[in-house]
């Protein structure tokens, strides 16, 4: 299995979805090799990743010396490289982000060739030429796992035709593709030409009972103040800008709600000014990045979680909030909204909309409750080993053929 991320090494829900796909494929018995990009001089990953006894035997991390890194792009690859390479005399990477993509492939040959296994998997882009080259080397079948394509990160106007490209080429070449919703399905099929009997869906999960932990005191809530939350990227996919939007429009009716951004990303200092301009920055808090205990906290905090995404192909911290017990209200442009049905849902670029459905949640405790409670049952439905199975049924398929 290729991917680009894993906790703790994580900046957002890749990491997490593939730490929960790989747990669970485990515990079904079957053993995986995981294969990272990393620089040389992170710390050793014997040192980094716990899986407990039984799933220990089961799971590998092997890295590969490289530049990727989460969430990366053409500008912030250059920036990494002028940063590790020029200024430490270090040559061995390649000067731009594709050819970096490209030299972690042939890596991967070397992998492929030193470690038994029956199936590659493959997370998003980043990957997919190391599953290539994997296949090429070995014969063995070939998966692509898709958490978000191209036209997820940027936007149709925006599109980087280079990594369109290796996404369109991969998906061409996979023996199977599996995607995290049927919305993206609908992405892979229509936006690159993909025969819809290629694709198989498997949702996302979650494992539950660790939200479930009380980490907050909730005394505080006394005071009449209420917490809307927004965990994500700050960037463009991710929609803060109309959340904040929608922020301006709460506080015109309720000055007693504060909005929290848990996240970092390009568009942070912009939201941080236009929060000024808005003349709500007396109301809006950046928490940063947070994971673990001080991410369940802030979920527990919170009155109202909202994921406002303008293309989210699933949406894994909406199932975290549910959890976590906090009613939620997402965008109708992501996977979790067709799968989930104690939510609130709306229109990204409604924010009067957005606006009111917060509102209604903040001034009536007894709607937050009725999501609340029945939110948190809904969640239970979703489970890393059950996605792992529909994995395994499909390598089942491919190495069939």
């Amino acid at each position: 299995m290729f991917g680009w991320e894993f906790p703790p090494f994580n900046s957002g829900g890749l990491g997490v979805a593939c730490e929960g796909l790989v747990r669970g494929l485990a515990s079904c018995g079957a053993k995986i090799t995981f294969v990272l990009p990393k620089p040389v001089d992170c710390a050793s990953s014997a040192c980094c990743f716990e899986f407990g006894e039984d799933a220990s035997e089961k799971i590998r991390i092997k890295t590969i010396d490289s530049l990727l890194n989460p969430y990366v792009n053409s500008r912030t690859y250059g920036d990494t490289y002028r940063d590790l390479v020029v200024q430490k005399k270090r040559n061995i990477y390649a000067r731009d982000l594709v050819s970096e993509v490209m030299r972690y492939a042939e890596n991967a040959k070397r992998i492929a060739k030193n470690v038994e296994f029956d199936v590659i998997h493959c997370h998003d882009w980043l990957s997919f030429p190391a599953g290539l080259a994997a296949k090429e080397i070995s014969g063995k079948p070939l998966v692509f796992h898709v958490h978000a394509t191209e036209f997820d990160r940027v936007g149709e106007g925006s599109l980087n035709p280079d990594i369109y490209v290796i996404e369109k080429e991969g998906f061409k070449k996979a023996d199977a593709i599996v995607a995290v919703s049927e919305y993206t399905k609908r992405v892979i099929c229509d936006r690159y030409g993909v025969d819809q009997s290629k694709v198989r869906v498997v949702p996302n999960a979650i494992q539950a009972d660790k939200y479930r932990a009380k980490f907050c005191d909730l005394n505080f809530k006394k005071n009449g103040k209420k917490i809307v939350l927004f965990v994500g990227r700050l960037t463009y996919q991710k929609g803060p800008d109309y959340f904040l939007r929608a922020a301006r429009r709460v506080l015109e009716k309720n000055p007693e709600v504060y909005f929290v951004f848990s996240g970092s990303g390009d568009m942070e200092r912009w939201l941080i000014s236009e929060s000024a301009r808005l003349n709500i920055s007396d109301k809006v808090i950046f928490a940063g990045f947070l994971r673990g205990s001080e991410l369940i906290r802030l979920y527990q905090m919170a009155d109202l979680y909202v994921m406002p995404s303008v293309s989210e192909p699933f949406g894994l911290t909406s199932l975290e909030a549910m959890a976590s017990g906090t009613p939620i209200l997402v965008a109708r442009t992501s996977g979790a909204s067709e799968m989930i049905s104690h939510c609130l849902k709306v229109d990204f670029w409604d924010t009067d909309q957005m606006a009111a459905k917060m509102l209604a949640v903040v001034n009536y405790p007894a709607l937050g409750q009725c999501l609340s409670e029945n939110g948190s049952s809904e969640v239970d439905k979703f489970s890393w080993r059950e996605s792992a199975q529909k994995c395994l049924s499909v390598y089942g398929e491919v190495s069939e053929a």
